[in-house]
């Protein structure tokens, strides 16, 4: 067991964590029977009670159950951006024993008939501005029945706060079979059946991409999601029910969903929500409800203290401020503090691992740090030709065995054993990340063993992008890339050699909105260079890796 961390260990933190023997749900009834009128989520001054919130998600559970035909097991699709509805369907789900398939809102219509394919899904909620993107795949052997819900429904009656215009829309269900409003799923209140998932049962089922081009599904137990969400309650000095957090980061990713969602709800605490990021907004949250604490990822806090008037408002509640994807360059840490009085708590993790598998002690961080491995987390650095173990400052790759860790990629047995490794009698997941651990036990990540590229903290697996790209009538080869960008980390590139027809034909800027069209904005490639061939390898395999360089000397 890995354990040069423990001297630097949380004083206020146990040392070894029991996960809970419940399911997820368990959590949202505890916390509505303690505090039944207490605020759990705040949408721009509206406020729903944990009770509310608790009727809401069972109604909706007995909906999905009685009117959909959700059986225990079945995965249903939760397609929508940060709201009080994806709150109340993520616990809706779980409460019919189903599977929660969280998926990007970005994700275009292409997109998300993989995810219904490949996850056998029949039932989708859905938020309406997504209609358009669903509409194709509905009625024609795939989604059988959506929940469509509109922000506005959980609006106050008037705010002063700015409100997205998508927020603004008012309701507006199409009238075809198949599709039901979200305020007439609720209003029937059906009554759910016994509640029999456990922890050992799948709860979430996010999808990840890697080297196959196609997103994978990662099977999430409750007790995988609960180990990383007890935990998130009491790594933190003076983590409670008063906490209040600053809900910006998307919820179908797993950082959000545990920051701004799971764990709030099992300490019972408020998350006050915010469907698009808008930093005036994001300040005023936090002085008028007293926020304590922010997750967020490095555009959104560089943004967040370009804002001339940031002097003007009172952040003076605020405990803790942490994100992970990126490391936060030291100069932005730097100017946050002097903001703020508050250091940067970096934190690591996967999908695979639900969210965190390290995090930075909150008394004693270190800057550009992964952190120390989690609770009850056994991680090691490798070498990756040899497997051997490597020792302080060696730099290998990542493998960590814990309670959070997945059981595997669904219906991929292949790529699961692929993405294990046995050591003494423990079974560690690979993580693909290159890094090393220094002489305290905190880990640094310093490069990718598997070719991702990471901007504005939305992970892009180039092989995916390439595979859409080869969708193109006019494309004969692609190849993806990074380019670093000065504000979102790194940007999607793609080099690619057209079909000798439609060369002087088709420009750069024709496959740029031809990939906004078919794949989420932050996928789709931003840059485009014809070339008259790709480089291969001495296999024929496109030498995607002497592109990436060429690229980073430029």
């Amino acid at each position: 067991m890995f354990d040069r961390h423990l001297a630097h260990w949380p004083p206020n933190a146990p040392r070894s964590l029991t996960v809970p023997r419940t399911s997820l749900f368990f959590n949202l009834e505890v916390s509505a029977r303690r505090y039944p009128d207490k605020p759990a989520i705040v949408y721009y001054g509206a406020e729903l009670t944990y009770e509310r919130l608790r009727a809401e998600a069972e109604a909706l559970a007995g909906y999905l159950q009685r009117d959909c035909g959700v059986r225990k097991g079945d995965r249903v699709l939760l397609y929508a951006q940060n709201c009080p509805q994806f709150v109340i369907a993520y616990y809706a789900i779980l409460r019919a024993d189903a599977l929660v398939v969280p998926v990007n809102p970005m994700s275009r219509t292409e997109e998300l008939a993989h995810f219904v394919r490949d996850a056998d899904a029949r039932v989708i909620v859905a938020a309406q501005e997504l209609w358009r993107e669903l509409e194709p795949l509905l009625g024609s052997g795939s989604i059988e029945r959506c929940v469509l819900a509109a922000y506005l429904d959980y609006l106050p009656a008037a705010t002063d706060l700015a409100l997205p215009e998508v927020v603004r829309a008012p309701r507006a269900a199409p009238a075809r079979a198949g599709v039901t409003s979200w305020a007439d799923a609720i209003a029937a209140k059906r009554a759910p059946g016994p509640h029999e998932a456990g922890p050992g049962d799948l709860a979430v089922l996010p999808y990840t991409s890697g080297t196959t081009g196609r997103p994978k599904g990662c099977m999430l137990t409750h007790a995988n999601i609960l180990a990383t969400s007890t935990g998130g309650c009491v790594w933190a000095e003076g983590a409670g029910s008063e906490t209040v957090v600053l809900g910006v980061l998307p919820m179908f990713h797993l950082t959000g969903m545990q920051a701004n969602m799971n764990i709030p709800i099992q300490l019972g605490a408020t998350a006050v929500l915010m469907t698009r990021w808008d930093r005036d907004t994001a300040a005023e949250l936090i002085q008028r409800y007293k926020v304590t604490g922010v997750t967020g990822i490095t555009t959104m806090i560089v943004d967040f203290l370009a804002n001339p008037k940031l002097a003007g408002y009172d952040l003076s509640s605020l405990k803790r401020i942490g994100g992970g994807g990126a490391a936060m360059p030291q100069a932005v840490a730097a100017r946050l503090e002097q903001a703020t009085g508050l250091p940067f708590l970096e934190g690591y993790g996967l999908t695979e691992t639900a969210a965190p598998s390290h995090a930075n002690p909150p008394h004693r961080s270190k800057p550009q740090c992964a952190g120390i491995p989690y609770f009850n987390t056994d991680s090691r650095v490798i070498n990756i030709e040899t497997l051997a173990e490597c020792g302080p400052n060696e730099v290998g790759e990542i493998i960590t065995h814990g309670p959070q860790v997945f059981q595997g990629y669904w219906k991929q047995p292949q790529a699961t054993a692929q993405a294990f490794i046995e050591r003494e009698g423990k079974r560690f997941f690979r993580t693909g990340d290159l890094g090393y651990y220094d002489e305290e036990g905190y880990f640094f990540i310093t490069d990718r063993l598997k070719r991702m590229i990471n901007a504005s903290g939305y992970k892009v697996w180039p092989a995916e992008v390439e595979a859409m790209l080869y969708a193109h009538p006019d494309i004969q080869e692609a190849c993806v890339i990074g380019k670093r960008d000065p504000h979102r980390g790194e940007t999607v590139k793609a080099v690619i050699v057209l079909k000798e027809p439609s060369r002087g034909r088709v420009a750069p800027e024709d496959i740029v909105a031809w990939s906004r069209e078919k794949m989420a904005a932050y996928k789709a490639p931003r840059l485009v260079q014809f070339v008259e061939a790709l480089p291969k390898t001495a296999t024929g395999k496109i030498f995607w890796r002497k592109l990436q360089e060429e690229e980073n000397r430029a």
